[in-house]
């Protein structure tokens, strides 16, 4: 398994029972490729080993993101998302990680958090805001999607009504709308930002983490099935990111121009 020192798109430390997994790729507005899935999997299981850990906190390094989701450019540069340690792309195993640790994780939303970095934030058990940060999905608008828990987990969490609006429309929303509509629990200055999430985890960390655990997975049950929605979700994307209409989603974001997907309307 990847250890810290070999990490390059991944930053990995803990202190005082709290884990930080900083994702380090700033210049990409801290958006995944391959390589970062394999350390971001390698990093949760490193916390779910550490019996000094009792939360994990989930961010992006810089003010601007906390994460874009996949790398556009690296999919327009080889047509995937470039090279992984097991030749997959690791993002189910991520995100079914960052709900099976049975150990709370804290999205701390530093910035941009669109598209898989939403679902990403959206998976944590709890979510703390800058109040700079920005919130939305942006799949259908680059020809690509997230079926299982980007979807079902949203609804959960803001309604149907304001699921699908997000998933529909694809726009931009500010901290206070995303905490007015229950899809962040709180909204900080910037430069508090992670003294809040400290004092958070400090809260958590005086209670049983035996119980939190048991909460933790029985909160999930209810969203269970969900797996199996997930996997076909992406068995699916695999197939339509190879296709035309999803191609045009992608040039039309790295032109900065509207895609025209007029013609593969049904």
């Amino acid at each position: 398994m990847l250890r810290p020192e070999d990490f390059t798109d991944v930053r990995y430390e803990s202190a005082s029972g709290l884990a930080w997994i900083t994702i380090d790729r700033p210049e990409r507005l801290n958006s995944f490729r391959g390589r970062t899935l394999d350390e971001l999997v390698a990093a949760f299981k490193l916390a779910w080993a550490d019996r000094s850990v009792g939360v994990v906190a989930l961010t992006g390094a810089g003010e601007k993101a906390f994460c874009a989701g996949g790398d556009q450019k690296q999919r327009a540069e080889s047509g995937d998302y470039g090279p992984s340690e097991t030749g997959l792309f690791e993002l189910e195993t991520l995100q079914r990680l960052i709900r099976d640790i049975p150990k709370p994780v804290i999205a701390a939303v530093n910035g941009v958090a669109v598209g898989g970095g939403h679902v990403l934030h959206v998976l944590c058990d709890l979510s703390i805001a800058a109040e700079h940060a920005t919130f939305g999905q942006a799949g259908p608008r680059v020809g690509s999607f997230d079926a299982g828990f980007g979807t079902t987990l949203l609804a959960r969490a803001v309604g149907e009504k304001r699921a699908r609006e997000l998933w529909l429309l694809c726009r931009r929303y500010d901290a206070e709308t995303a905490y007015r509509w229950g899809l962040v629990n709180a909204v900080v200055p910037g430069d508090r930002l992670r003294a809040e999430v400290r004092s958070w985890a400090d809260e958590i960390l005086a209670l049983s983490p035996t119980a939190l655990g048991y909460v933790k997975h029985a909160f999930n049950a209810d969203t269970g099935g969900v797996t199996a929605l997930s996997s076909l979700s992406f068995d699916t994307l695999h197939l339509f990111e190879g296709t035309d209409e999803a191609r045009e989603g992608l040039a039309g974001l790295l032109a900065k121009r509207a895609p025209d997907f007029g013609r593969y309307r049904t």
